[in-house]
């Protein structure tokens, strides 16, 4: 499945954000694969992250991630750069942003 994803960066932390994500940690890149991912892109305009994910499920990918040590990290660090709004926990899988139209 391909979830899309709307969230945003602080407009003072941008650098920080970026420069958080050019030293993601293995061993979550590690535990996100092995909770079904196969690719996750984020892009930037401004403010704004557009994230598009590619997995088998996204509830299972994030209650499989929610207790793990290292995403717990992650996602503390997350929450220092990002506006609030976000939710990477079970209760926030319903959060990516509807189809509206798709090249056939």
């Amino acid at each position: 499945m391909r979830v899309a994803l709307h969230t945003t960066v602080r407009a003072d932390r941008i650098a920080a954000y970026e420069a958080a994500h050019r030293e993601v940690p293995p061993e979550l890149v590690a535990a996100i694969r092995a909770a079904g991912a196969t690719s996750w892109t984020i892009w930037r305009s401004g403010a704004h992250l557009f994230h598009l994910l590619e997995c088998e499920d996204y509830a299972r990918l994030l209650a499989e991630l929610e207790r793990l040590p290292v995403n717990v990290a992650w996602q503390a660090r997350m929450a220092e750069l990002l506006d609030e709004g976000h939710d990477y926990s079970p209760a926030g899988a319903e959060a990516g942003l509807p189809v509206v139209w798709e090249l056939p």
